[in-house]
């Protein structure tokens, strides 16, 4: 079974954050690690994203302005040789150029070489760092960049850094990521139906949560359906993920990973049964304790990890638990949903989120295919 550290790829509002915080309860075991691809993809000067282009202050102000991708891996592969597991979450748009542009290799990681992993690894680079360093083999990270690089700018540009136009393309690669690097983690999935991600994203950029998130205006590029589905074809055609798929018949074999697809809603109704799944698919034992996290430390380590996003992850840095809903869910009509944007949020937004709504249905649909399937089996009301 793999020991990868483990990469759950999704997609803004998917309760992305309450799936992590399950997994926050095994701090003795798990290294948690909180969307860090967001630090290089808005705020540092390999930044894809153009919500801050304009901005420079609030980049600086995030403390991420001189974050890269590189730099980035550089702290996942020292928390990967602390021993623990190592367990992302993150938004997988973060990795891929928006608007479908061609996907080139980030410069600080042009020359990635293999690791030479051995069972006493020390990491010397700091953050930043191009010193060799190697990673613990069990870990599965070993990036190791060379000494040599293309050198990036000190402080953010103030034209976008993005297209990189000194950087290589990867064959079908689609992030700005080498494979080789890619290859080092276990891939898994987690969606939410357009229907109940997108209004709520629309949400975080208007009053009054703007004022805490400072996403603004809301852009529809940034739904991730297209990026999700994308990278998950890539990493299936690789041989990077699947052919089996979890809970499903099949063979696995020596070296393989199972496809993994989490649907959020078949979570909320069935937290037991379809997280027991999930950790069978990536070898990590379940316990109803994942369940349960009502202590003082809990809520302060989460509060600690979740704070760089202001105003996104209310709800998961205040819940308890983890409980299925009374009833399982049932959808509601498209024409009820759109009365209902209409009143929360005026008929112009409406119109724009229906229209995201329906450009990301069908990517939805297509990965919810491979979804992970309820053990519930009570009655919908």
């Amino acid at each position: 079974m793999s020991n990868k550290p483990v990469f759950v790829a999704t997609h803004p509002r998917a309760c992305s954050t309450a799936f992590e915080r399950v997994f926050m309860t095994r701090r003795n075991s798990i290294q948690t690690i909180h969307e860090p691809f967001g630090d290089a993809f808005y705020y540092g000067p390999e930044r894809m994203g153009t919500r801050f282009e304009n901005d420079e202050e609030a980049r600086k102000q995030s403390g991420f302005a001189e974050s890269t991708f590189k730099t980035i891996l550089d702290r996942i592969e020292r928390e990967s040789a602390e021993g623990k597991r190592v367990f992302i979450k993150d938004i997988t748009h973060y990795l891929l150029p928006p608007n479908h542009q061609e996907a080139r290799l980030a410069p600080s990681l042009q020359t990635i070489k293999r690791g030479v992993g051995t069972n006493n690894a020390s990491l010397n680079g700091g953050v930043g760092s191009d010193r060799d360093a190697a990673a613990d083999t069990d870990s599965g990270v070993g990036f190791t960049p060379s000494n040599s690089r293309p050198e990036s700018p000190n402080s953010p540009s103030k034209a976008a850094p993005f297209p990189y136009e000194n950087s290589k393309t990867e064959g079908k690669n689609p992030t700005v990521v080498p494979r080789e690097v890619l290859e080092k983690f276990h891939f898994t999935f987690l969606i939410r139906h357009p229907r109940s991600a997108i209004p709520s994203y629309y949400r975080c950029c208007i009053p009054p949560l703007v004022e805490r998130t400072q996403f603004t205006p809301f852009m529809p590029e940034e739904a991730g359906y297209d990026e999700l589905r994308r990278l998950f074809d890539y990493l299936k055609d690789e041989g990077l993920v699947g052919p089996k798929v979890a809970g499903r018949d099949g063979e696995l074999k020596e070296g393989q990973v199972e496809i993994c697809v989490i649907d959020a809603d078949d979570m909320l109704d069935d937290p037991e049964g379809i997280l027991r799944q999930y950790c069978d698919s990536i070898g990590l034992d379940f316990s109803q304790a994942m369940l349960q996290w009502d202590s003082e430390e809990s809520h302060a380590f989460a509060k600690e990890q979740f704070e760089k996003w202001n105003g996104f992850h209310d709800d998961a840095i205040n819940s308890t638990d983890l409980k299925p809903r009374a009833h399982k869910h049932k959808p509601k009509s498209e024409e009820q949903l759109y009365a209902e944007w209409i009143e929360k949020f005026g008929q112009e937004a409406a119109d724009l989120i229906k229209k995201t709504v329906d450009a990301n249905v069908a990517d939805y649909e297509y990965l919810k295919q491979f979804a992970v399937k309820q053990k519930r089996r009570d009655s919908i009301a």
